[in-house]
């Protein structure tokens, strides 16, 4: 598998100086700037057939899930 994604700025308030969660688990991470946790999921992968529309997810969730 491979390396844990990063991302590159906070989705709350934009700045970049981001750590892994030790808390969280997996695809958690912490904004040093405005103090919130967040978390990485991924959802599935697109059909090519259905562009704008998200295919079931891989981990087999509801539809809740692919709406976000």
């Amino acid at each position: 598998m491979s390396e844990r994604a990063a991302p590159f700025h906070c989705p709350y308030c934009g700045d970049e100086d981001l750590r892994p969660s030790a808390e969280g688990g997996h695809g958690a991470w912490e904004c040093a700037s405005c103090r919130r946790a967040f978390q990485l999921k991924f959802l599935g992968l697109l059909s090519p057939s259905n562009t704008g529309h998200r295919s079931t997810p891989a981990n087999g969730g509801n539809q809740d899930d692919q709406h976000g």
